[in-house]
């Protein structure tokens, strides 16, 4: 999968900067802009996966335009965050 729209099942995946770095977790996605949790617990991203999720004040927005890859694993940014 090479998409570049996020959707719920989306959630829980590892969000990665373009050298390949984890920055955080997918924890929502709502009308297409997916919330990136810095570091999320193991609680939040068990709960992300099964589509419990929700996002902290320290979530950042993630929209389209700065996605190059969605794959079965990871959330692959065109920069960083």
């Amino acid at each position: 999968m090479s998409e570049r729209t996020l959707t719920e099942a989306d959630e829980g995946k590892r969000v990665l900067n373009t050298d390949g770095t984890e920055v955080g977790r997918l924890v929502d996605v709502h009308d297409g802009r997916g919330y990136v949790e810095p570091d999320p617990s193991l609680t939040d991203t068990i709960a992300a996966k099964l589509g419990w999720g929700s996002r902290s004040e320290e979530a950042h927005p993630l929209d389209e335009g700065s996605i190059a890859e969605i794959t079965d694993d990871a959330v692959h940014l065109r920069g960083t965050l």
